[in-house]
Formats: structure tokens, sequence, C-alpha cells
């Protein structure tokens, strides 16, 4: 097999919520394999962090500060990219956020932050970037769901709305998009050790959550990294409309 296959480079990348985590791993795994990578967010402090990890490792980044769930951020983040380097062949809508309480007492303001980050906000800028790739004939768009996509996880109403919502624009956009080479696909982690799912780790359901992952671990950020890496690759190019689970088993366990 040629590797070269794998291989990212000449590839332009966006990564939403490259701070921390999981985009924070993605984007460093991206610019190891080639990739010249945009890094998007809220907190510039964050992104700059994880621009001066590219630079050390010879990569080459821009850092654009800014906030999808607003139509001029969203428009912003695209017309820099394309200004800097002229396309875009990938797309990592990592973007997102999260308020976990009992669906009884949800409150309405809530509802309404996280569904616009993780799915209306990811939405219109994945419509922005693929009128781009539309026009070159090409692109790789890659959502980072959740389990919470497939199945039900207490007290995250919105969140678990907006990532099914998120999983089946999935299917949806590879469907129209795929006549234009472009690949829709979604990575559904499982509990993965972030800033985002701290405060659950460290609950009595964090105990339980270990207990039942079969690899016997919490995941990282690096472990979702080698699946969005091979999805933006050319060796995925027939893959598109998927929901892959990266979760240690958690599904497989019952």
């Amino acid at each position: 097999m040629n590797l070269d296959r794998f291989s990212l480079k000449g590839q332009v990348a966006i990564v939403t919520g490259a701070g921390t985590g999981i985009g924070k791993g993605i984007a460093i795994a991206m610019a190891e394999s080639g990739a010249r990578v945009i890094l998007a967010g809220r907190r510039r402090i964050r992104l700059d962090e994880t621009a001066k990890r590219i630079c050390q490792l010879g990569g080459e980044t821009l850092v654009v500060e800014t906030d999808i769930t607003k139509e001029d951020g969203r428009r912003t983040l695209v017309e820099k990219a394309l200004n800097t380097w002229q396309q875009i062949d990938i797309l990592v809508n990592n973007a997102g956020m999260n308020v976990r309480t009992p669906p009884e007492d949800y409150r309405e303001e809530d509802w309404d932050n996280v569904v616009n980050t993780n799915l209306k906000g990811t939405f219109f800028l994945t419509q922005l970037v693929a009128k781009n790739m539309i026009k070159n004939k090409y692109g790789k768009i890659i959502n980072i769901a959740s389990l919470a996509t497939i199945t039900g996880i207490p007290h995250i109403p919105a969140y678990t709305a907006a990532k099914g919502g998120l999983g089946s624009l999935t299917y949806q956009l590879a469907i129209d998009w795929a006549q234009y080479h472009i690949n829709v696909n979604s990575i559904c982690p499982g509990y993965i050790r972030t800033p985002l799912t701290q405060a659950v780790e460290e609950s009595e359901r964090g105990a339980y959550i270990l207990s039942r992952v079969p690899a016997g671990r919490w995941g990282e950020p690096e472990d979702i990294a080698g699946t969005a890496v091979f999805l933006a690759s050319p060796a995925a190019n027939f893959l598109t409309g998927q929901l892959i689970v990266v979760d240690g088993g958690w599904m497989a366990g019952g």
C-alpha cells in the first residue's frame, strides 16, 4: 500500500475549538501529517498554545479568534483562511459546549447556547466552507459528534439533541455533496479526558464510566486524532455518511 494516501501534505484544514481537548489533539495531528491548519476558537490564549506546539513541530498554522455562533465570526474565519492559503480542503467541526442539568429543570437560555454552538453554528459554518469545496470539487468534513448521538446520557438534553441532530445532518450532507467529491463523516468519541469532561470524571459517575470501558481507561484527545487524520486523507475517499465510534469498547460492552 502507498502510505502517501494517508498524508495530508498540501492540504489546508480548519479545526474549530482547537484550543483544548479533542480539537487541540486533532489540530496537532493534522499538522504532523502535513496539513496547514487554521486554529479557530473563542479564546486566543489557548489557540496560541496550540499554535506554539505546531510551530515547534515545524508545521504551518494560522490562529483565528472567532465565535461560530455569530454570522460575522463564521465569515471572518473563512475569509481569513482563503486569503491566507486560497483553499480549504478539510473542516473539523469540533467546537462545542455542554450544560448538565436534569431535563425537568433545564433553562431555555442554556438550551439555546448549547444548540447554537453544537448544531446551528456548526451547520452554517459548514455551509460556508462547503461553497468553496463545491467550487473545487473536493473536501473532507469531519463532525465531532458524541456517544450522545446514538445513546442516552443523563442530564444533557440540549447536548443530546444537538449531537443527535449533527449525526442526522452527517447523513444528509453526505448524500447531497457526494456529487462534488465531498466526504462528510462524524466521529463519536467515548469518554475522553478533556476540560469539558473533567467534572464527570471526578464525580461518582466517573468511577462507573471507568468500570464500563473494556479498554480500562478514559480516552485521550490523541485517541481521536488518528481517526480524524484518516478521514481527512485520500485513504478515506470512498468513506462518507458514517458515524464512527471511538470509545474504548463502551458501546460494545452493553
